[in-house]
């Protein structure tokens, strides 16, 4: 089992799938290479993926005028890929972002006005009574105040994203085989890639989009300084009954000067057992995971259990009249860059990296990945209206 691309990209995820989807449709023959995810998480001995989630917080609001423009040409593009694929992702809810009053020594909301004010994004602010009265589920700390985005911002299922992606690429003529890698190899004029079910692809080019799985040794010719972190994220399930309360419920993103005090949340959404969670995360201290092995063990298990009941306490304080039918918590990971934007960069002549969401890309993942089709298609990355130049740093 051999053949010749253009282009290969190892991973199937958000910024690989997005790229494959762009590459194809400027007419390059691009093979996209990784597996579906695995129905059974705790025997199951090959690599994972974050995607794998039916909620995502998308918002242009930020604190970094960087990532809200990431994020707002991928929501505009949302549009555009749900048709192309037949498969609806999107449900704009609206976003909330609450933290301490703009004039303290934590500005974090007055550098989301700016970057807001930069896109001209309409999400006002809201203090006191009025955010009382707008977001009555939410109960926030005296001195808070929120920045509410409606048009466009709310959840995406991170699931079916990655779905519409790879069916857009594949109508593209993108040619997926839904297989791990094992070893990418950078030859003289081109590079080959190795299936762990013995697929060989030869290509011009490759662009790893392998998440945290980007520490391997087998994919990248010298290793990223990526720093992967183990998160827990906490499911409280909302009974049929309960439902309508929460009817018109927006993302919520609660920032602190304090890690532990900081957190995300999303409404109740839809999960496959047919039941509705409302899901928050933010972990009260950072576990890293140091190696490939680490991140598959970490997967494997049953997450942490500590953080699970932070986690509770802040949705208790958060939604004090929540009463969750069932809680249930699941791993997922984080990677890290140096400079805290996505590595969109060549690590040798012919093989590239995309990678690096920071616990903010998928939102943006469209963007990310035309960014890492610019880069392999043409050989240099031009993204001048960017405040960083996403170079990859190296350990």
């Amino acid at each position: 089992m051999s053949e010749s691309v253009d282009v290969v990209i190892v991973g199937k995820g958000m910024m690989g799938a997005a790229a494959a989807r762009h590459l194809a449709r400027a007419g390059a023959d691009v093979a996209l290479i990784g597996p579906d995810e695995p129905e059974d998480w705790a025997n199951h001995g090959g690599v994972f993926a974050s995607h794998y989630d039916n909620a995502r917080i998308t918002r242009t609001i930020d604190d970094d005028p960087c990532w809200a423009r990431l994020a707002r040409r991928s929501i505009d593009r949302y549009p555009e890929i749900a048709q192309e694929s037949g498969i609806e992702f999107h449900f704009p809810v609206g976003c909330l972002i609450a933290a301490p009053v703009p004039g303290g020594t934590f500005d974090y909301l007055e550098n989301v006005e700016r970057a807001r004010n930069r896109l001209g994004v309409e999400a006002p602010l809201l203090l006191g009574e009025e955010l009382a009265g707008r977001f009555p589920w939410f109960c926030f700390p005296q001195g808070y105040a929120g920045i509410h985005e409606a048009g466009g911002a709310g959840y995406i299922n991170a699931r079916l994203l990655v779905r519409a992606q790879t069916i857009a690429a594949e109508k593209s003529g993108a040619r997926v085989i839904r297989s791990e890698v094992v070893s990418v190899e950078d030859g003289s004029d081109h590079v080959v890639v190795r299936t762990i079910d013995g697929h060989l692809v030869r290509a011009g080019r490759a662009l790893v989009a392998a998440g945290g799985f980007s520490l391997s040794q087998a994919l990248l010719p010298r290793p990223i300084d990526l720093t992967v972190k183990a998160r827990t994220v906490l499911f409280a399930e909302v009974g049929a009954d309960d439902l309508p309360s929460y009817a018109g419920m927006p993302s919520l993103i609660g920032a602190a000067p304090e890690q532990e005090r900081s957190y995300y949340l999303l409404p109740p959404v839809a999960y496959a057992d047919g039941k509705h969670y409302i899901k928050i995360g933010g972990d009260p201290i950072d576990r890293i995971l140091a190696s490939e092995p680490a991140i598959r063990d970490w997967f494997r298990s049953s997450a942490n259990a500590e953080a699970a009941e932070h986690l509770r306490a802040l949705l208790a304080e958060t939604i004090p009249e929540l009463k969750p039918v069932s809680m249930h918590y699941s791993p997922c990971v984080t990677a890290f860059t140096r400079h805290g934007y996505p590595y969109i960069g060549f690590a040798s002549d012919r093989i590239a990296v995309l990678t690096g969401g920071n616990g903010q890309a998928a939102k943006s993942s469209d963007e990310i990945g035309r960014l890492g089709a610019v880069l392999v298609a043409g050989g240099r990355l031009e993204a001048d209206e960017y405040e960083t130049d996403f170079a990859v740093a190296y350990r």
